[in-house]
């Protein structure tokens, strides 16, 4: 089924209570949720339920489209100031010789750039650990370089946590430093950092770094310059309901405001090697509800991603069943922050076939896209060279007939 059919056995279900339906309800009128029915939602919106609102939003805002983009990513450090207790990633300074922490410099980081050259991807994602070297002068610089060396090269660096802290160290305004990050090239802001924004959550995993209002505002600012941002949420663990629908939220009221953020993407909590390993992980059936329900509240977003070298390759095909409609990109095994995590994915890399198979596979149309949407190429019908190659004839016998 198509459009508001899909919506009919929810809306004419005698089983369903009144406030299932009256959700139902709303959603086909394209109405807004409120905060207490997000909260109904994780409290008693089964997997079904929640999954035919989200396939049905998804499918009215982009249809089967399915989107990827061909990016790599630069993680100059792993060290860190800051101790985040869900962190397996970031090493403490004093950390600094332990055979897994790594500080790269200028020049590596460009090697990395380079590494590239001629080969057609169109984003480069920076992220990392928060260190005093890693100051503002060194990011200005860097950027500068990889936008006078690859001018096209979209740039999606650094989060309102390293911002936080450059623009205080340099100590100039958050207006100030976003400014002098856009023109030193700076094209998007990814989403990280946020976690969990209430701050009963928040002050217990991730005390010592900038706060959700100034996460908040870091992006605002942003907007206000022309620009364009992501948005995550870290969930699965100390949480409560609540706790997820006030983070969605703030989410909601600021892009009510700027319109600015692209996509969201659901962070799913991993416990390996970190402070919070005695905490069980999220069920599959828990991550396709929060992709739904995130979906189905965060009505003035655009786009849903799964960010399949966290969530894993299955699941993340699941996941387009359920609100999602972007894949990410093809990575190729740049990035460590969900690998040390405990992730499936412990050396993520897909190509460009390999995800077009993905999406394909579950019945979507694989889409590739620049960073702020832009279609680059419809791979519904691309055949790769690959899957016209002769792979020889199997042999099969002969079944003689009366």
């Amino acid at each position: 089924m198509r459009g508001i059919e899909q919506l009919a056995p929810l809306l004419n279900d005698p089983n369903l209570s009144a406030a299932h339906r009256h959700i139902a309800q709303k959603i086909a009128d394209n109405q807004r949720i409120d905060f207490d029915e997000g909260v109904f939602l994780f409290e008693h919106g089964a997997l079904p339920y929640v999954g035919t609102l989200a396939n049905f939003i998804r499918e009215k805002k982009n249809g089967d489209n399915t989107f990827f983009n061909r990016n790599f990513h630069i993680e100059p450090t792993n060290l860190c100031v800051y101790d985040c207790k869900f962190c397996s990633y970031s090493r403490l300074i004093k950390q600094r010789n332990d055979p897994s922490a790594w500080t790269f410099s200028m020049d590596e980081m460009f090697d990395i750039v380079r590494k590239y050259d001629g080969q057609p991807v169109t984003e480069v994602h920076i992220v990392g650990g928060v260190l005093p070297q890693y100051d503002l002068p060194f990011y200005l610089e860097f950027f500068q370089k990889i936008k006078n060396h690859r001018p096209e090269l979209h740039v999606k660096a650094l989060t309102p946590v390293e911002y936080h802290y450059i623009f205080k160290k340099a100590k100039v305004s958050y207006e100030e430093g976003m400014k002098l990050i856009k023109d030193a090239g700076v094209d998007s802001m990814p989403g990280g950092g946020a976690e969990i924004f209430h701050p009963e959550i928040r002050e217990q995993i991730a005390a010592d770094k900038c706060d959700a209002d100034q996460w908040l505002r870091i992006h605002e600012i942003w907007h206000e310059l022309g620009m364009r941002s992501n948005a995550t949420m870290l969930y699965g663990h100390i949480e409560q309901w609540h706790h997820r629908i006030d983070h969605l939220e703030r989410l909601r009221q600021l892009q009510d405001k700027t319109g600015g953020f692209q996509t969201f993407i659901p962070l799913k909590f991993r416990n390996q090697d970190n402070q919070m390993s005695h905490i069980a992980e999220s069920t599959t059936v828990e991550d396709l509800r929060n992709y739904a329900i995130s979906r189905i509240y965060l009505d003035n977003f655009d786009h849903i991603k799964t960010y399949w070298p966290m969530i894993g390759r299955t699941t993340a095909q699941l996941a387009l069943a359920f609100g999602v409609d972007d894949l990410d990109g093809t990575i190729d095994d740049t990035t460590k922050i969900y690998s040390m995590a405990g992730s499936e994915e412990q050396h993520p890399a897909l190509t460009t076939q390999q995800l077009v198979d993905m999406i394909r596979r579950v019945g979507r149309r694989p889409i590739e896209r620049d960073t702020l949407y832009n279609v680059l190429q419809d791979f519904t019908d691309v055949e790769f060279e690959e899957d016209k190659a002769y792979r020889g004839y199997i042999e099969l016998p002969v079944i003689g007939g009366n």
